[in-house]
């Protein structure tokens, strides 16, 4: 099991997506080590002890960081946080 920080929710220039989430991953620091962990699950917990799922869905730019759906979105507190890969 790893752990990543996450970064940003996905955007563009007008529209945020709420359940994409960019997450840098500790271990992974090129687009090809990013890509071994598509299809794993993502967890984050919340302070109060709730925890929200969801799963990798790609590689993000060239330096380890991935795509993340989550099945509800993480609230703007999340980014910073940490969360667990399985």
């Amino acid at each position: 099991m790893t752990t990543g920080k996450v970064l940003q929710f996905r955007r563009g220039r007008h529209v945020v997506k709420e359940r994409h989430f960019l997450i840098e991953v500790e271990s992974s620091k090129s687009r090809e080590e990013a890509t071994k962990l598509v299809g794993k699950e993502v967890v984050w917990k919340s302070p109060a002890g709730k925890e929200i799922a969801g799963k990798i869905a790609g590689a993000h730019g060239n330096k380890g960081v991935v795509r993340a759906i989550f099945e509800k979105g993480l609230p703007g507190q999340a980014i910073t946080t940490n969360v667990e890969i399985k």
